[in-house]
């Protein structure tokens, strides 16, 4: 059994956002059915990474759904789209601004339509203001919410490797989903939500924004390291490693400067009492850190944090994390299937020793399309 069993979502969904929305749906037991055109999705054509041909990106974010090939803009289209709906729980569409009004699939009108669902509009900007209508992609948003400009080095801003701006709505709306669900337990009733992009880069740029009204002035990024504490970064060790050490507090200094760094002077220098101080002389901690570094190997290096109880990680590269012995021993890893194949993805985030889950596979485009329809026009 899975906390979401016998919950049917439908998907009107491309790209990362809402499909990631979905597919935490799927991973947590709903049944969930992904409305596409006759040409799918676009994000199945990214790159040929996966078996089968598809992305790396929708094998990522389309695991355990259904695929449902329908013409929207056909009566028949029409008619089984409704149908669908009429028996949903959830329903979640992130078409281009204004698309799904017109077609009567916004939030409100599915709402409206069908009291029970829990029915969620995932925008760009959310609706009303200037940036209403402007398509959104995850570097857009980036860019818009200062999240890039808060990336990368001075002068040099950059867009985070991840898709956080997708990937964090996509979580933030199936967040406000499970709570409208638990809503919808006490009073039967469900609703029409919305989470946009914008909102959700800004909100998590809160700290930043804070600092920059206080101040007047723009966090400086700083690449791998952090504008609120020092010392904070990465450091090549002598075996052309690199380790990532932080320290968050004035107990985590002293530690590292004179039981990892050996340099009890400077954790007794009242120039570096406190986290403004070393944040404003970072430059010369790292110095010092950096030189230590360089004379030992990573081994040596993160033994040392280790018995000084300071965080540390090792730097390292997509390919050395396949292996991570934190994932293989864990058996985060398992086999799922597209096509004719299987390929490697991760467990869900969220685990229970009384769940029981296993992988479902990733849709070939329109391959449900039969079977469901006969299911639901024939009911």
């Amino acid at each position: 059994m899975l906390p979401l069993d016998d919950l049917l979502v439908v998907g009107l969904e491309v790209a990362i956002s809402a499909p990631t929305c979905t597919r935490q749906l799927a991973d947590l037991g709903a049944r969930v059915i992904k409305i596409e055109t006759d040409s799918g999705d676009f994000a199945r054509a990214y790159d040929d990474a996966v078996l089968g041909g598809t992305s790396a990106h929708f094998a990522w974010c389309n695991r355990g759904k259904e695929s449902v090939v329908l013409d929207l803009k056909s009566e028949d289209g029409r008619a089984a789209m409704e149908a669908l709906l009429a028996k949903a729980d959830v329903f979640v569409q992130n078409l281009a601004p204004g698309a799904a009004a017109r077609m009567g699939l916004d939030a409100a009108s599915v709402a409206g339509r069908h009291p029970r669902i829990v029915a969620l509009d995932l925008s760009g900007y959310g609706s009303g203001g200037p940036r209403a209508t402007g398509r959104a992609y995850d570097l857009l948003v980036q860019a818009e919410s200062g999240s890039c400009a808060v990336t990368g080095t001075q002068g040099h801003p950059a867009k985070p490797g991840i898709p956080i701006a997708d990937a964090g709505t996509g979580v933030v709306a199936a967040n406000a989903i499970l709570a409208a669900l638990m809503g919808r337990h006490r009073t039967g009733e469900g609703t029409a939500l919305s989470v946009a992009m914008f909102d959700v880069l800004t909100d998590w740029m809160q700290w930043a924004l804070h600092q920059t009204r206080a101040t007047g002035k723009d966090p400086v990024p700083i690449g791998v390291s952090s504008p609120m504490v020092s010392p904070y970064g990465a450091y090549p060790t002598s075996d052309g490693q690199v380790i990532v050490i932080g320290t968050t507090n004035d107990r985590e200094w002293r530690s590292l400067a004179r039981e990892v760094i050996q340099r009890p002077d400077l954790a007794d220098d009242p120039r570096y009492a406190g986290t403004p101080e070393r944040v404003a002389l970072r430059s010369e901690l790292d110095a010092a850190i950096g030189e230590w570094a360089a004379k030992h190997t990573f081994a040596e290096a993160s033994g040392a944090a280790e018995q000084a109880k300071l965080g540390w990680a090792r730097l390292n590269y997509p390919l050395e994390v396949l292996d991570h012995p934190q994932l293989v021993e864990r058996g985060r890893w398992v086999a799922t299937v597209y096509a004719d194949g299987e390929f490697q993805s991760l467990r869900p985030i969220a685990d229970s020793p009384d769940w029981d889950w296993t992988p479902k596979a990733v849709p070939e485009l329109g391959a449900d399309t039969d079977r469901v329809l006969a299911e639901f026009l024939t009911r």
